[in-house]
C-alpha cells in the first residue's frame, strides 16, 4: 500500500469512528462503501475487511468465512482500527454533548443520504482489478492478491 491509500484508509477509519461514537454506525454504513468507492475493493472484500475490524471479538466465525474466501485484508483492518479508535473517541464526546433528538436526526439524515447515493448515484465500475500474488500490476502484492485503486483511478 502506498502512502495515499494508507491516508485514505485512516480517514475512512476516523470518519467511521466519529459516526460510530456519534450515532452508533460505522462498519457496513461507512467503511464498506468507502472501501469500494475510494480504494476500489470488491463488495465482498470490503464487507470481509469491515467485519475484520468491527466483528473480530464477537463475530470471529463470520470473519473466518470471509477470510477463507480471500475477502479479508488484515493490513487494511489494522490501518482502519487506528482511525476508528481516534474517531470513535471524538464522535462519542460530541454525541454525549448533544440532545437525544439531535443525534436521532443526524442518524436519520445519514441513512437517507447513503440510501439516495446507493439508489441513484452508484455507478458500476468497468472492471475490478484482481490479480494473484505472483502477478500484480503495481509490482507488489497484497495479502489476498488484490490491487486497490484510489478514487482518481490510480493504482496503489
Amino acid at each position: 500500500m502506498d502512502i495515499q491509500i494508507i491516508l485514505i484508509i485512516i480517514l475512512v477509519g476516523v470518519a467511521a469512528g466519529i459516526l460510530g461514537g456519534l450515532v452508533g454506525v460505522g462498519g457496513g454504513i461507512i467503511i464498506v462503501p468507502a472501501l469500494v468507492y475510494f480504494i476500489g475493493m470488491s463488495q465482498k472484500s470490503a464487507q470481509g475487511t469491515s467485519l475484520g475490524l468491527i466483528m473480530l471479538p464477537v463475530g470471529i466465525l463470520g470473519v473466518l468465512q470471509y477470510y477463507k474466501q480471500g475477502h479479508v485484508d488484515f493490513r487494511v483492518v489494522g490501518v482502519l482500527a487506528v482511525g476508528f479508535l481516534v474517531g470513535s473517541y471524538f464522535g462519542s464526546k460530541v454525541a454525549l454533548s448533544l440532545p437525544q433528538e439531535t443525534v436521532k436526526k443526524i442518524f436519520a439524515v445519514l441513512m437517507v443520504v447513503i440510501a439516495v447515493k446507493m439508489l441513484f448515484f452508484d455507478k458500476t465500475k468497468k472492471e475490478t482489478i484482481k490479480t494473484g500474488p505472483e502477478q500484480n500490476i503495481s509490482g507488489s502484492s497484497s495479502a489476498n492478491g488484490s490491487t486497490y485503486k484510489t478514487g482518481r483511478g490510480k493504482e496503489g
